[in-house]
């Protein structure tokens, strides 16, 4: 096991390994732990554990006296509810996470509750990229080069497969019954070759943001479709800027090159009777006049509802511009809710969410996102990596992220939670959505192909929107790359 010496100097160091690992030796991977380093404590004590860390759900400092645990009964939540396991020795666990909106601080607190918990391991997460894109590429070079530094990786659900072969087999962990506890799409997206590789951590779709107080101010209802969505974004957008606003937007969303982008042309294209990209018998779905309209469409926006600006906006790029006022809709996750929803925001209790419209009879669509926890088989302790995966995908602590930053928890039993339905009374809608698993991007039919299928598709919706290729133009040529990517 690695020494609490030597890791503080393995993360100074990151910036540095990050330039030169692919030039790195290989490191050998670590066999797979046994149950004989555990401590296995009764279900009795776990449950007041459990008890603990959620009532520090909605405190801001952790209470070390509640959480404390006695000499030899150190606890850790599992994943399941089978038991409750620590790891023996010292370890130090480099976690890497995400950080769009509060995620990194989010990680950080859920290690110092995990090493109240355990103290003989430390947690220390490091901050990955907000694109997702981006994030995979700094992925794709650390595990490329069997790099020990980082122990769990959190992966986007489309990238799954793609790693799958860096990542350890998670099945027996977690036990038979863990599947039944989980949204189908989630362990779907997890399973590969029959192996769990990754356990689910968050679950979204896109939704429609609007601002309530607006809509009654001008006497107009929620779109349902995105003729209406039009109509209503430039009327506000007009009369806000005579109010006196001239940075006021109707409508905003994620144009930016990267995933963001694919996920929302994909809920175009699907809510305008487009297809999917590519369907699961492996059918093209990308050169049609549907898809054709719906970029169409959206090229509209641009300048007129939507900022120029758009076109270099992500996520956290689109919530600043919601928070500060400054529009009338917008497309984003769900975690955009109780931000928008702090003390400090311009917005606050001015708000609501709805799903996405539809186009010409069409239906509406929600692209299917989420995030897993996965293990990396070149850790050098990985009986604890996967403690602490397991912990932080446990259904309290993902309860703890949901009260927190309205990150939406892979368990169903939580959208029943007397206490989540009072902080985000959408839960009661939006579970029909997850159930019925939204609108999937094709990263199971394309496999290890799924981010050059996504970064064909990305590149071509953009050059549309930028104005550089026609729609009907760049998806005849989209069409013709995707099928030679497929026949190699």
């Amino acid at each position: 096991m690695k020494t609490k010496s030597r890791r503080p100097v393995l993360i100074a160091l990151l910036g540095l390994t990050f330039l030169i690992l692919m030039a790195c030796s290989p490191a050998t991977p670590t066999a797979a732990p046994t149950a004989a380093a555990t401590t296995v404590v009764t279900e009795e004590a776990a449950t007041a554990v459990e008890t603990a860390v959620v009532t520090e759900a909605v405190t801001p400092a952790l209470t070390s006296e509640a959480t404390q645990p006695e000499p030899e009964k150190t606890v850790v939540a599992r994943a399941t509810d089978a038991e409750f396991v620590c790891p023996q020795g010292q370890a130090d666990i480099v976690v890497a996470a995400g950080a769009v909106g509060i995620e990194f601080q989010l990680a950080q607190e859920a290690g110092k509750r995990f090493n109240e918990l355990c103290p003989n391991i430390t947690v220390t997460p490091l901050e990955s990229q907000d694109l997702a894109t981006d994030r995979l590429g700094q992925y794709i070079q650390f595990l490329g080069a069997k790099s020990p530094i980082v122990d769990v990786y959190q992966v986007d659900i489309v990238n799954i497969g793609g790693l799958a072969e860096h990542f350890v087999d998670l099945t027996a962990a977690v036990g038979p019954d863990f599947a039944a506890t989980q949204f189908p799409s989630m362990i779907e997206t997890g399973t590969i070759d029959g192996k769990l590789i990754a356990l689910p951590w968050l679950i979204d779709t896109g939704h429609l943001y609007y601002r309530t107080d607006l809509l009654e101010k001008y006497k107009l209802e929620v779109p349902k479709t995105w003729d209406e969505l039009e109509a209503a974004a430039a009327k506000i957008q007009e009369g806000e800027r005579a109010a006196g606003n001239s940075e006021f937007w109707g409508y905003v969303w994620q144009g930016a090159v990267g995933e963001a982008l694919t996920c929302n042309a994909l809920e175009w294209q699907a809510s305008h009777n487009g297809g999917v990209i590519i369907a699961a018998d492996g059918s093209i779905q990308v050169n049609s006049p549907d898809m054709v309209a719906a970029l169409e469409r959206a090229r509209g926006w641009i300048g007129t509802i939507s900022p120029e600006g758009v076109l270099g906006q992500a996520e956290e790029d689109a919530r600043a511009i919601w928070e500060a006022g400054n529009a009338a809709f917008m497309r984003n996750w769900f975690y955009a809710y109780g931000l928008g929803n702090r003390e400090d925001s311009a917005i606050r209790e001015k708000f609501a969410l709805t799903q996405l419209p539809a186009g010409p009879d069409g239906k509406p669509a929600a692209t299917l996102g989420g995030q897993s926890l996965a293990v990396s088989k070149y850790s050098d302790n990985v009986e604890a990596a996967i403690a602490v995966a397991q912990f932080m995908a446990s259904e309290q602590e993902q309860k703890i992220r949901s009260l927190q930053a309205s990150l939406n928890p892979t368990f169903p039993s939580l959208y029943t939670d007397a206490e989540l339905l009072k902080a985000y009374p959408p839960y009661a809608d939006i579970l029909t959505t997850f159930q019925n698993a939204a609108t999937p991007r094709p990263s199971s039919v394309a496999g290890t192909k799924y981010e050059k299928v996504s970064s064909l598709y990305f590149n071509a919706v953009y050059n549309v929107l930028r104005g550089d290729d026609d729609a009907a133009s760049a998806m005849e040529f989209l069409e013709v790359d995707l099928e030679d990517l497929l026949a190699e």
